[in-house]
């Protein structure tokens, strides 16, 4: 004999249960899918890595004009900015495109050498501001809102043969080229961001020599320069809010680049270690509630030193002046984010720029790759970091500032698409899951530049640039057509062709 333990009625009941649920589950996958109303998606570029024109006018040299110009350069294939993608010229061809893909705004930096040619305001080159006004008037003519960078890594060389940012006089002169800016490119703008990535310039361009200024002074050079840094975008920040915001009515705030790190042992005292000595160099000072630099940081440091037989810390101390001067001085946080790294304990001998902090990175062999030696391909590890800056800073306002892949140059970059809908998924569910307070998202880039150390051979661009023809041969790749179509739904898929 058999037992019937369930009725009709119970069976219909779970099957009702169970489509309901399969129900629930794919609206809110399909809910995850859209942009939030008042989201906004640009791209980005940045006034070395595309301008050109490098000697044009009254221009002054940066220190990446010096930097490549040496006999020695370590650049690949000894390659220069000096034309790039001849922006200086194409401008309008520059925003036509960006106009053509749909994107709402265009992240751009302005050249200091080229506004301020000897890098101090004793002279203001009409030449140079008057680029700028043009290409942002092109912009706002064309309905793309401008949002710029002060500095993004061009520090004229006049400034860098007086110590650059390792001179506390950093503060006051970044101070004053950004009042000429405030002064007259202001009134066009209503998104400032004051310097891009200072984590990298200070590690790779002051600790090591794979950037410019390439001074190798790891664990010394870094840190003053960081400490400059910090002080420096506080008194723009300052500036700003006192003098220029309310007439202007703009916002601004720092680049940082943040990258998710991952134990292999699970460990999560490790991880928020390795966040703090990285993303927190930067970060922790501005926007957490006790500002300074993070405490796990200061410790590190001060013990290395003394094992290294330096009477104090490495690092510089801030007094409570300045620590209450820079905390919070940002109206969002502009996060750069490309990848993730796996983390165990043990001497790194492949970061120096964290030399301090006893850990060794790697990088899953699962994870895919894209050109750049630094960059795999982990979507998950966004979602992450978005998280991560939640929980450590509160929900506060985030722009996406640049997030990007790099190959070859190819036109059918299936590869970059997949990028991008496999981490702009991730943030999507940052968003309407973990309610993560994502405002806008900047690719990164809008078309094949200058990539620093990389020259020419890692493309990150949606747009293919024709380095070898003097006309800088524009042409839309698929990524780019790709985005077009999303621009027109506001709706994550990889159906768009």
């Amino acid at each position: 004999m058999t037992m019937n333990f369930f009725s009709t009625h119970q069976v219909v009941s779970v099957i009702f249960l169970v489509a309901v649920y399969t129900i629930k589950i794919r609206c809110q996958e399909e809910n995850d899918q859209k942009f939030p109303k008042g989201f906004t998606i640009g791209t980005a570029t940045s006034s070395y890595q595309i301008e050109g024109a490098w000697n044009i006018s009254d221009k002054g040299e940066n220190v990446w004009d010096h930097f490549t110009h040496r006999p020695d350069s370590t650049v690949h294939n000894k390659s220069t900015g000096d034309v790039a993608c001849n922006s200086y010229y194409l401008y309008k061809e520059d925003v036509k495109l960006i106009k053509n893909i749909g994107f709402d705004f265009y992240r751009f930096s302005i050249s200091w050498a080229r506004i301020l040619p000897t890098g101090f305001p004793n002279y203001v080159s009409k030449d140079g501001l008057k680029y700028y006004h043009n290409l942002l008037d092109e912009l706002i003519a064309k309905g793309i809102q401008p949002y710029v960078t002060l500095y993004h890594w061009d520090l004229p060389q006049t400034l860098e043969k007086l110590g650059g940012w390792t001179n506390e006089l950093m503060v006051q002169w970044f101070t004053d080229y950004a009042r000429v800016v405030f002064q007259e490119l202001g009134p066009k703008i209503k998104i400032f961001y004051t310097v891009n990535e200072p984590f990298i310039f200070c590690g790779f361009g002051y600790g090591q020599t794979l950037l410019a200024p390439g001074k190798n002074m790891s664990g010394v050079a870094d840190y003053l320069c960081g400490h400059n840094v910090l002080k420096a975008h506080a008194s723009v920040y300052h500036l700003y809010h006192n003098e220029f915001r309310k007439k202007q009515k703009g916002r601004i705030g720092i680049v940082n680049i943040c990258n998710s790190y991952i134990a292999k042992n699970k460990d999560p005292i490790l991880e928020d270690e390795a966040f703090q000595f990285s993303c927190g160099w930067f970060a922790h000072p501005i926007f957490s509630k006790i500002g300074d630099y993070p405490p796990v940081m200061k410790k590190l440091v001060k013990e290395a030193s003394l094992r290294e037989g330096w009477p104090k810390s490495r690092l510089p101390v801030f007094n409570k002046k300045w620590i209450n001067f820079i905390k919070g001085t940002s109206d969002f946080f502009g996060l750069n984010h490309y990848t993730s790294e796996m983390i165990e304990p043990g001497r790194s001998n492949k970061m120096n720029i964290l030399h301090d902090f006893n850990a060794t990175f790697s990088s899953d062999p699962k994870w895919p790759r894209a050109k750049s030696f630094w960059l795999a391909v982990v979507p998950e590890g966004f979602r992450l970091i978005l998280l991560r800056l939640k929980k450590e800073y509160g929900n506060i306002p985030i722009h996406i500032t640049e997030n990007g892949y790099s190959d070859h140059g190819v036109l059918w970059d299936e590869n970059r698409v997949e990028f991008y809908y496999s981490y702009l998924k991730e943030m999507l569910k940052a968003i309407h899951q973990d309610k993560c307070n994502v405002q806008s998202y900047t690719v990164w880039s809008l078309m094949d530049n200058f990539e620093w150390a990389s020259g020419y051979s890692d493309r990150f661009g949606l747009v293919h640039v024709d380095f070898d023809k003097p006309s800088r041969e524009r042409t839309l790749k698929y990524s780019a057509k790709w985005f077009k179509s999303l621009l027109k739904v506001r709706k994550l898929s990889m159906e768009y062709k």
